[in-house]
């Protein structure tokens, strides 16, 4: 049986552009059928203003698109940015990812790999878990990753998708003894703590892929993760199993996705600073 990415791919489909979704691609097909069609199209063509002439499609969002559709029919497709980014090297750099089951409400895992000297052959994988669904148990691991991050000041953070602010905002206010409000918002400055999200991907970057999730732009990257069938949806399920089974192989299937994930932020950091500028 085929699948609907296969398919879509033999399609040469408009979705496949990031971003482009189902109502755009049906108000372009009748005139656009294909990616192959808009990269070899002219946009201004399609333009009046600051419209086109697709219903709910933006004129700088029609460049942006065909800006994409141009780089995947190129061979090979490279991705490269769009605008400067500042990354600045620092000789900590904290890799940053939590997992939580929110069924529960809880935050069960804070993971960080650390990195010196931007030497990734000695990083190391640093953990705070949370061994039961209790409050106390997540306030404690709450509380000694927060103090872990307090130690490493001049550390460099990163971190994808704003999520974890969230979280930890979340965690703040749930655990007001641990820290303050004004911890977390220093914690997460701009100037310590970058969101390689939303603040450097969406913003300046393009990829030759179908979206810009972590797995997708890491794997574009060479990046595999250990087990086969990573999510954080598999990650909450194996929490469950182990507050009921406390099988030690089920808690190591736990860490390793955190641990993969951790590594993948870092393998897409160190892919942004190599990318090329737009010509």
């Amino acid at each position: 049986m085929r699948t609907d990415v296969a398919q879509l791919t033999d399609d040469d489909d408009l979705t496949l552009i990031p971003s482009l979704g189902r109502s755009i691609r049906d108000a372009m097909q009748p005139t656009v059928a294909t990616v192959a069609d808009l990269a070899a199209a002219n946009p201004e063509g399609f333009i009046n203003g600051k419209k086109s002439i697709f219903p709910g499609l933006r004129a700088d969002r029609l460049r942006l698109f065909h800006a994409r559709a141009v780089m995947l029919k190129q061979t090979p497709p490279k991705g490269y940015l769009r605008a400067p980014v500042a990354l600045r090297f620092a000789p900590v750099e904290l890799f940053f990812d939590i997992e939580v089951d929110p069924l529960r409400g809880i935050c069960y895992l804070h993971g960080v790999v650390e990195r010196l000297n931007g030497n990734s052959d000695k990083e190391r994988f640093v953990y705070f878990f949370a061994p039961d669904v209790s409050a106390d148990a997540e306030r404690d691991a709450f509380a000694q990753a927060y103090a872990y991050f307090s130690q490493q000041e001049g550390a460099a953070i990163y971190y994808y998708s704003k999520y974890e602010r969230t979280q930890y905002r979340k965690l703040q206010l749930k655990y007001p003894d641990v820290c303050s409000a004004e911890d977390i918002e220093r914690l997460f400055d701009p100037g310590r703590a970058i969101d390689l999200y939303g603040d450097v991907v969406i913003k300046a970057t393009e990829w030759p892929t179908r979206d810009h999730s972590i797995k997708t732009l890491a794997g574009h990257l060479g990046f595999a993760w250990r087990d086969l069938h990573p999510s954080g949806a598999a990650s909450v399920e194996w929490f469950d199993r182990w507050c009921r089974e406390r099988d030690p192989a089920v808690k190591q299937r736990i860490l390793d996705y955190n641990e993969d994930d951790c590594r993948a932020t870092r393998v897409l950091l160190d892919g942004i600073r190599a990318l090329p500028a737009h010509q």
